[in-house]
């Protein structure tokens, strides 16, 4: 029964973040959706879900930027509903850093969004996830393994984020299982998302090429991946797994 149990999604307002926050909560779950500068979309999805059952979903604002947020952020989930049983650590931030233009700023914003602030809320809601024998799932990136050109830093992120799934998993069992979802193409980027030019539209099908699904995922697949690692695979743990249609057996 899923009724009475709790996820916190971080970065939930809109993409696959709301897609998450909602596959839990067609189950049953009570959603925490954290947002920070999407705050309307937050409330428009908490809006949603609350038609659909009453009190069920709330919001928590944090910038995960700052360690004094970080720490209240767990706080504040827990004031929500008085329980936890799931952190879905999802947000992040991805811009690209060419290493001649590449800045400390840059660098604190990806390691912040990415790992720092998955780290500390991971340990703020330890002894929580522990009396419910909870679950974290860290959202990583194809690009931990496979680094995108001039993303330097974002990758190294991803692939800190990655390493520290395998480590948390270690560290907080047998009471906390902890995985990893890692996802390949499934919502464009960039220009690949913003041009209808002829050159951009090469570039689509050079990407779709190159996987052998050939096609785009969709946030529901790693909604769903997410859910069935949380909730059904009980003897899994220190997992990190891809979701790409395949791409990554290139």
């Amino acid at each position: 029964m899923t009724e009475n149990r709790v996820v916190l999604v971080t970065g939930s307002a809109k993409r696959i973040g709301a897609c998450i926050a909602e596959t839990f909560h067609a189950q049953g779950f009570k959603v925490i959706v954290h947002a920070n500068r999407s705050l309307s979309e937050a409330g428009k999805l908490v809006g949603r879900l609350n038609t659909v059952r009453p009190d069920s979903s709330k919001i928590v604002s944090s910038n995960l930027h700052e360690s004094a947020e970080v720490e209240t952020l767990a706080e504040k989930a827990m004031q929500c509903f008085g329980r936890l049983d799931v952190l879905v650590n999802n947000a992040s931030t991805f811009f690209p850093t060419p290493l001649a233009e590449s800045t400390q700023s840059q660098w604190d914003d990806l390691f912040n969004s990415n790992v720092r602030a998955a780290y500390f809320l991971s340990q703020k809601l330890t002894s929580e996830l522990k009396k419910n024998r909870g679950t974290i799932i860290n959202i990583v990136d194809t690009h931990a393994d496979k680094p995108l050109l001039n993303h330097s830093i974002y990758n190294m992120a991803k692939a800190a984020l990655k390493t520290m799934t395998r480590s948390l998993a270690k560290d907080l069992g047998p009471e906390i299982r902890v995985n990893g979802v890692s996802p390949g193409a499934i919502l464009w980027s960039g220009t690949l998302e913003r041009d209808n030019d002829p050159g951009v539209e090469q570039g689509r099908q050079k990407l779709l090429e190159s996987i052998p699904l050939k096609r785009l995922g969709k946030p529901e697949d790693i909604a769903h991946m997410v859910y069935f690692l949380a909730t059904t695979a009980s003897y899994t743990s220190g997992q990190v797994i891809k979701v790409d249609g395949g791409r990554s057996l290139i």
